[in-house]
């Protein structure tokens, strides 16, 4: 009879009789039969190597808005309209219904009111005022009048008497002219003006969307201790056990809620019902019911810059730096003085983006093909010195802007992986309106997050623990979770003063 033996140790481990190494007698790691030490230890370095360096986005939000609490399920605010009368794509025709006027002139409602129901659409121009009419494609041909009568059932039909001779000749296509009021001439002893103009404004609203996270380990692992010399991106320092996979979860989640903010868009898909204004979506193919009800999603910065602001595409991309920009960002310029026309503006670029600026600021300079004799700033420099050809900020026309890099745009495993958004222009401005909860008028910044809150409930940012380990004896689960929540929307007030810029 023998013994079948199995994991027994080679017949080559052959034990030295003093505390020598030899190659018989040692152990190694290597995962080879019966060996579990090695003949020379490694060296270890219990410190972690931060080969991204710092890997958060956070801060945008911060640096152009603030966080406010709320206790509804909606935001809703108003923005003024235009203060004067302007009407584009009308339509000129021979003159109707009255011997001395010169034109017909018929508004387009549909395009001048389009946020207001068909029904109620009404001109707004009076017999009795002056306007400018200019050809809708070129803008050169104008000619001044007076309305002689304004007729229709929606008032949109202007019969106008021009001043002087009509020496330019306005297109008679549809949608040809343009026309703006700007004043209002009546004869001796004659009625005041008939009608008045009702100031209308915009309304706008969003909803907080509830954002989720969690991290879990079991009690086992729990008892494996392995210690790791880490330096946060929070701030934190020093030795980590297994609370580093909790801190870069809570770090991951607090990114996430500025993303979401400057990502989200409203459900609008095929399976959506609408209740009032809310649209609720049925996600399905999910076993938690409360999984698949009420996603409504929210408006982000992107998504009411969109819809409500100016999208600017293929910013520079000359063959030459800077030739090409210049000639862009005047375009904008041209477009915000169209707008609020607010003096002070900040941008948050790409990296390619933010190299196109410099390039655009750095052509300025007579010498910028000649890095000898470039000069840049107050003082001229040398050739042999290290020239600095970034620019945190500049002047152009009446505007101020400052410049800065936006991480979110760069990193590779975020937008950095598509070349939809190049940057946003946001304005350094503020609103004045009335807080509900603090019950008198504040100023707040254009752009500004609003998250749920009460006086028993704040979910900006929760996190609670649960489980039977780690000082938590909640249940029977052999594991802590450490879960996160936050319930916010992001409000973009004045969005016709943002500019997003986009890849061509």
């Amino acid at each position: 009879m023998a013994f079948a033996t199995s994991g027994s140790f080679p017949a080559s481990l052959v034990p030295a009789q003093t505390r020598q190494a030899l190659h018989t007698n040692y152990l190694t790691f290597d995962g080879s039969t019966g060996n579990f030490a090695q003949q020379y230890l490694p060296e270890l370095y219990e410190a972690e190597v931060e080969r991204y360096g710092n890997r958060t986005i956070g801060g945008f939000l911060r640096m152009v808005g603030a966080e406010m609490p709320m206790t509804s399920d909606q935001v809703i605010w108003s923005e003024q309209n235009r203060l004067h009368i302007a009407y584009k794509s009308c339509t000129v025709a021979a003159p109707g219904g009255l011997a001395d006027a010169d034109i017909t002139l018929t508004i387009d409602l549909a395009v001048a009111q389009p946020a207001v129901a068909a029904a109620d659409r009404r001109g707004a121009i009076r017999q009795g005022q002056t306007v400018l009419i200019s050809d809708n494609a070129t803008g050169l041909n104008v000619q001044k009048g007076l309305v002689q009568a304004v007729s229709g059932a929606t008032l949109n039909v202007l019969n106008v008497k021009f001043y002087g001779t009509a020496t330019n000749a306005l297109p008679v296509t549809a949608g040809g002219c343009n026309v703006f009021v700007y004043g209002s001439e009546f004869g001796k002893g004659s009625i005041g003006m008939q009608g008045t103009v009702q100031p209308s404004f915009q309304q706008y609203a969003n909803r907080p969307m509830i954002l989720k996270d969690n991290f879990e380990i079991n009690g086992s692992d729990t008892a494996q201790i392995g210690w790791v010399e880490v330096a946060t991106e929070d701030g934190q320092s020093g030795y980590l056990w297994y609370l580093k996979a909790e801190s870069e979860t809570r770090l991951r989640f607090e990114d996430m809620l500025e993303m979401a903010m400057v990502e989200a868009e409203n459900m609008y898909n095929d399976g959506y019902t609408e209740a009032g204004n809310a649209v609720q979506y049925q996600y399905g193919g999910a076993s938690n019911a409360a999984l698949t009800t009420n996603i409504q999603g929210s408006e982000g910065l992107f998504a009411a810059i969109e819809a409500r602001g100016n999208v600017y595409s293929g910013f520079a991309g000359a063959a030459a730096p800077g030739s090409g920009a210049l000639s862009d960002f005047d375009e904008i310029l041209k477009n915000l003085d169209k707008q609020g026309a607010i003096e002070e503006n900040m941008l948050f670029l790409s990296r390619a983006t933010a190299l196109d600026f410099d390039d655009m600021i750095a052509a300025v300079n007579g010498a910028y093909a000649s890095t000898a004799s470039a000069s840049f700033g107050l003082f001229e420099n040398d050739g042999d010195m290290a020239l600095n050809f970034g620019f945190s900020g500049f002047r152009r026309g009446s505007y101020d802007f400052y410049k800065t890099d936006w991480k979110y745009l760069n990193d590779a495993s975020l937008r950095g992986l598509d070349k939809e958004i190049d940057g946003v222009l946001i304005p350094a401005g503020t609103t004045t309106v009335y807080d509900q909860m603090l019950g008198s008028n504040i100023r707040r910044p254009f752009l500004h997050v609003r998250y749920r809150a009460s006086e028993t409930e704040d979910r900006r940012m929760k996190s609670w623990i649960t489980g039977s380990v780690g000082g938590a004896y909640t249940d029977t689960l052999d594991a802590m979770t450490v879960s996160f929540l936050s319930e916010r929307c992001l409000v973009t007030q004045a969005a016709n003063n943002f500019v997003l810029f986009k890849g061509a």
